[in-house]
């Protein structure tokens, strides 16, 4: 047997009670249990299907019509909303069976729970149909039924009248012992996920990113070979402290700011070139030929303004 897949049949006089589970694809068996149905009535619970899908649906019809050709009258009781849903969009899904009781879904805003009530169809009465009242079993307030009505209930229209209900509800509820068939609420978290039968899986767990920690002791690296800056990101940097002092300490002065009228920092005495080495530009070149070009325009001047004076004090 399939582990998505469940069914049990149990016997008593000519009514055979089948009780199936899981999921209805196409890995289903349900040709398997033909030949363990003999004639007369199949009650075929259907509380437990959580999900069938096309494949599914095809062979849920020719497993009905094999049980019927073999002279076997289905009665479908305790169909999941899934079951519903189905009978709804698939003419001949109940075959020449009947719809006993199934079962109608609510949520609740308040608590976040779902929960799907046990109705017997012969309860709804005449068309238009309109859910039962259900209450929250947390907060007892009226939960929201969780479909539209119209649709939900629209395969009672077609319903046909089962005949020998009391007898039939009888030998039900001696065959499911171990079922819920009291009619009692069932109650399911709406994060829960239906078990398909396959091993529980976790979602993997995010390992941790390391701690990245910015080092500020360390004064900052430059491609120059000459003298380094104090760096200004230095904890507790003062040009004028105690190395490992600290300047939070009662009696020491804190670092003062030239915004605040303290002394700047005196930085060590550089010429132009190094200051381009540590800045990473090129070196500037030291004056040569423009200082010697002033130097002879100067004088220049200097003798033209001279011999001009000796030339007017002459005459």
């Amino acid at each position: 047997m399939s582990q998505k897949f469940q069914a049990s049949v149990q016997h008593r006089g000519d009514v055979s009670y089948v009780k199936l589970g899981g999921v209805i694809d196409e890995d289903n068996e349900l040709n398997d249990l033909v030949d363990k149905i003999p004639a007369g009535t199949a009650v075929i619970d259907l509380g437990e299907i959580e999900r069938i899908n096309s494949c599914g649906v095809r062979d849920w019809v020719n497993w009905l019509s094999k049980l019927e050709s073999n002279g076997t009258r289905s009665v479908l009781v305790e169909c999941s909303p899934a079951i519903v849903a189905q009978i709804n969009l698939v003419n001949n899904f109940t075959g020449n069976g009947v719809v006993k009781s199934f079962y109608v879904p609510y949520f609740c805003p308040e608590c976040d729970e779902e929960k799907v009530l046990l109705v017997e169809a012969s309860d709804m009465g005449p068309p238009p149909h309109e859910p039962p009242t259900c209450r929250c079993d947390e907060c007892d307030l009226v939960m929201d039924f969780d479909d539209m009505p119209d649709s939900y209930f629209a395969f009672l229209a077609n319903q046909k009248k089962l005949a020998g209900e009391p007898e039939l509800s009888g030998a039900v509820n001696d065959l499911a012992r171990g079922s819920d068939a009291s009619g009692k609420a069932k109650v399911k978290s709406r994060a829960s996920q239906p078990n398909l039968g396959g091993p529980q899986s976790s979602a993997p767990s995010v390992p941790s990113l390391p701690s990245i920690q910015k080092s500020t002791t360390q004064p900052a690296r430059t491609h120059s070979s000459g003298p380094r800056l104090p760096s200004k990101q230095q904890t507790g940097s003062n040009p004028g402290s105690k190395p490992g002092s600290n300047p939070g300490a009662k009696g020491s002065k804190p670092p003062s700011s030239p915004l605040l009228g303290g002394k700047p920092p005196s930085t060590p005495n550089m010429t132009p070139a190094m200051s381009m080495r540590m800045a990473g530009g090129p070196p500037v070149t030291a004056p040569g030929k423009s200082n010697a070009i002033v130097f002879t325009l100067i004088a220049v001047l200097i003798a033209a303004i001279a011999v001009l004076a000796y030339v007017v004090l002459t005459k």
